[in-house]
């Protein structure tokens, strides 16, 4: 029900337009227009309006008082186009479809009004792991709002690592069984034989090993949540028994006759098709409409890009170890907003912890990607050092001792070689040296520049140069 005025300067209108939307269910009151500006402004819980377009400046200019609130116009306009918050007009005669249309466009203004939207940075505790600003993930939160106070069985739906476990807690910890405790089991980890001993428990002497009596997670989850994963998985035997539970909410251990009274809430999740799996007789239809009571989908993540980035954030914070942190470049985020994310967020989360330890304290870029995950054509930056600091370092390399493997060795040692009696010409000598180490690499690369000059850790280009410097060629 909704508090609707109705503005009218016929009096017998507005008693009609009241009558039916009575009829309706909806609460609502009339005024003349001379009155309308002060009833409006004295009442702040009238969430829409009916008023008679017979001056459409005076429409307008109501209108323009009040826009949190949705006007309906009457009349016949054909030349009139509804803006703002101006919803629609209803031509006469008022019909009953007409006017049901009118009021949804109301409903909906004031729903999808900004002041009402959840801002985006005020991230409540309860949804930490449901990080995301899309409507898909709003989507997300709005259905576990609504369904987590009720008692009705939720479906999750969607692809592996989306996060159909964290939907299920998310519902648990918002509903009223919040005190109760939140079973996960696995449906398609445990051997079918062992299922039902899992589910409902045993007596002791049930089969071969059961030398005592155990509780099954029925049981364990009395009063607060049971999360049944991979439900798609189920043998078709158990999923009988499973929904003689639901049904009868009671069940019976293995190997025994006394009931047992169930009061859990089941939370079943798949990334199967579960119509496609009744079609092939592999899932029960009466247990999938059982279970179907509120299907809640779990968005894949090449679904909802735009959250990529406020991901990352979180999963960083996450996985941090003494404080230990990595930031992502412009492009490393634009690249990452490309991959198709076979794996969602789990996928992302295992980057994001391969990074962390590749690159600890560190901003990445688009280089430090993994290959599969470079999505955009830039060149990498490749530093380019002076000729004098590549010199001394070919002359180290020269003059370090075979025997020594220590690499910190520095130019210094070159001090301990003994100086020609006649001397010598440094500068041809370097030359000559660079000249030897530039062939041998060659050739030992195959005249493959790139591996050669990445064997004496210079740029490609930097190589090239020198070539053409010192003439050097495969001829």
């Amino acid at each position: 029900m909704s508090n609707i005025l109705i503005i009218c300067s016929d009096e017998e209108q507005a008693n009609n337009l009241t009558t039916i939307l009575t009829f309706l269910g909806e609460c609502c009151s009339s005024v003349l227009f001379s009155s309308a500006i002060e009833t409006l402004k004295i009442n702040p819980d009238i969430e829409s309006v009916l008023v008679d377009g017979a001056s459409t400046e005076l429409v307008s200019d109501i209108g323009e008082k009040f826009p949190s609130i949705p006007f309906i116009l009457l009349g016949n306009y054909d030349n009139f186009k509804p803006k703002s918050n101006i919803v629609g007009v209803i031509s006469e005669p008022i019909t009953y479809p007409a006017l049901t249309q009118m009021l949804h466009r109301c409903q909906e203004y004031r729903r999808r009004q900004p002041s009402r939207k959840p801002n985006p940075h005020q991230k409540p505790r309860l949804f930490r792991s449901l990080v995301g600003k899309s409507d898909h993930i709003r989507n997300v939160r709005h259905l576990i709002e609504q369904v987590a106070p009720k008692e009705a069985n939720v479906l999750i739906l969607g692809e592996s690592g989306t996060g159909k476990e964290v939907i299920a807690r998310n519902v648990h910890f918002m509903s009223n069984r919040k005190e109760g405790i939140f079973i996960p089991v696995n449906c398609g980890a445990i051997p079918g034989e062992l299922l039902e001993s899992e589910l409902f428990g045993h007596e002791k002497g049930a089969f071969t090993g059961a030398i005592g009596t155990r509780k099954g997670r029925f049981e364990m989850a009395e009063g607060g949540t049971l999360f049944l994963d991979e439900i798609g998985d189920m043998p078709l035997q158990m999923q009988v028994k499973l929904l003689r539970v639901l049904q009868e909410r009671t069940y019976e251990r293995v190997g025994g006759t006394k009931p047992i009274k169930c009061d859990v809430r089941v939370i079943a999740a798949t990334h199967r098709n579960l119509e496609a799996m009744i079609e092939d007789g592999s899932f029960r239809e009466d247990l999938y409409y059982r279970l179907n009571v509120f299907p809640i989908d779990s968005p894949a993540l090449r679904e909802r890009k735009e959250d990529i980035p406020l991901l990352l954030q979180e999963l960083v914070c996450r996985l941090q170890e003494d404080n230990a942190q990595i930031q992502f470049t412009e492009n490393a985020l634009r690249s990452l907003m490309e991959h198709k994310w076979p794996g969602n967020v789990r996928e992302l989360s295992n980057l994001v912890e391969r990074l962390m330890i590749l690159y600890p304290e560190q901003l990445i870029d688009l280089a430090d990607l993994p290959f599969k995950y470079k999505h955009l054509d830039i060149d990498p930056y490749e530093p380019e050092y002076p000729e004098e600091l590549l010199e001394r370092e070919a002359i180290n390399a020269l003059f370090r001792s075979n025997d020594d493997d220590d690499e910190s060795e520095t130019i210094n040692d070159a001090s301990s070689k003994e100086l020609p009696v006649d001397g010598l010409n440094l500068k041809e000598y370097i030359s000559e040296l660079e000249v030897s180490l530039i062939s041998q690499a060659l050739e030992q690369q195959d005249w493959v520049v790139a591996r050669a000059a990445e064997a004496l850790g210079m740029r490609r280009t930097t190589l090239v140069e020198k070539m053409r410097k010192y003439n050097i060629n495969k001829a």
